[in-house]
């Protein structure tokens, strides 16, 4: 065992490419927890190597620094959320969506998940919506799920949602069925 994982540092050399990753960027820890929302407390442990950061949050750092695809592999890898972990549910994919840009796809689960809350972010590059559920430890909320989004689509997604909850709430008028032949031919001779 190393050094660091006979101090409590399990994950140190995790840690310490994270941090070095950040300094390089010359970004401050306030900075980087911002950007991928997480106390500053929790990324100090994370750079330490007192704690691994999950899944979310590795992608959301790996994100954050664009970070190339061999090194975001090592970084997932030194996580302990290697390939053959991931590879029943399906594996992190690497797409690009426009030259530049890196995408990761993660197989997602379909159920619906309802929640009570959402948390809405505005920044120059567009909008997160983070919605939760209070149902973690000590009645906290959690993320369920998290979707960002150009202000442009963001304000497509509310006129939609918009003009189907104003559909939903209309009164139906009840379907009547035509009048019979007779009624019809007595109103015509009138």
């Amino acid at each position: 065992m190393s050094d660091n994982q006979n101090l409590g540092q399990p994950f140190g050399t995790l840690g310490n490419q994270l941090k070095s990753v950040r300094e390089q960027h010359k970004e401050t820890l306030a900075e980087v927890s911002g950007a991928v929302e997480i106390e500053v407390d929790a990324l100090q442990r994370i750079e330490s190597g007192e704690q691994r950061p999950s899944e979310e949050i590795l992608l959301l750092l790996i994100s954050h620094f664009e970070i190339t695809d061999d090194e975001a592999l090592s970084l997932w890898e030194l996580a302990g959320y290697d390939d053959s972990k991931t590879s029943t549910t399906g594996s992190v994919e690497d797409i690009s969506a426009q030259p530049g840009q890196t995408a990761f796809v993660m197989p997602m689960d379909i159920r619906v998940v309802y929640t009570d809350m959402v948390h809405v972010m505005v920044n120059n590059y567009g909008v997160v919506m983070n919605f939760m559920q209070n149902s973690g430890p000590n009645n906290q909320p959690l993320a369920i799920a998290r979707v960002g989004m150009s202000k442009e689509h963001a304000r497509s997604v509310l006129q939609v949602l918009q003009d189907t909850l104003d559909q939903a709430e209309r009164p139906v008028a009840p379907k009547r069925l035509p009048a019979s032949r007779t009624k019809r031919q007595k109103t015509d001779k009138n």
